[in-house]
């Protein structure tokens, strides 16, 4: 959580919601990676690795619209700038442990403003589409861990979750 003397910084001092002003901040070299993962049955994560999706290739569409999300962020979000990103990926690895696909996404831009909501964004709409394109066969699929790992940049500096 924040430390002492951390603020709401998109709240005004009467409370309404504002846009940060970011003019004023020094452009730095900004990077964020989020995770998190789809839970489902074994015979759902066989049917999308071995490519018998109904609805097609389950892994490359995910990876598509999470770079896709990834920018338009501050269309979904309310009080995101819109940023003008120079890397975003997304990378989607079968785990049969949960059984399911866990999804890793970097976002990277040189700005005023970090990039830690396009890396949530990219990875949240890659899970659902998972979900979305596999929901015929398995509605009981589960999306979690949806989660920050790392950032760099900015006038905060390094961040990093424990144990990342």
């Amino acid at each position: 959580m924040g430390g002492a003397g951390s603020k709401l910084t998109h709240l005004s001092a009467t409370g309404e919601a504002r846009m940060v002003d970011v003019g004023g901040k020094e452009e730095t070299r900004r990077r964020a990676i989020a995770e998190g993962a789809v839970t489902m049955q074994p015979e759902t994560l066989e049917a999308i690795l071995s490519g018998n999706a109904k609805k097609g290739d389950v892994l490359a569409t995910a990876r598509i619209a999470g770079i896709m999300a990834a920018k338009k962020t501050h269309e979904l979000v309310p009080l995101c700038h819109p940023l003008m990103l120079s890397k975003v990926t997304v990378d989607i690895e079968p785990d049969r442990a949960l059984p399911g696909l866990r999804v890793t996404a970097e976002v990277r831009v040189d700005g005023r403003t970090g990039v830690e909501m396009e890396a949530l964004t990219a990875v949240s709409v890659a899970c659902l589409t998972i979900y979305d394109m596999a929901k015929a066969l398995d509605k009981g699929m589960v999306l979690s861990g949806i989660r920050l790992l790392q950032k760099t940049g900015g006038k905060s500096g390094a961040w990093r979750a424990d144990g990342y």
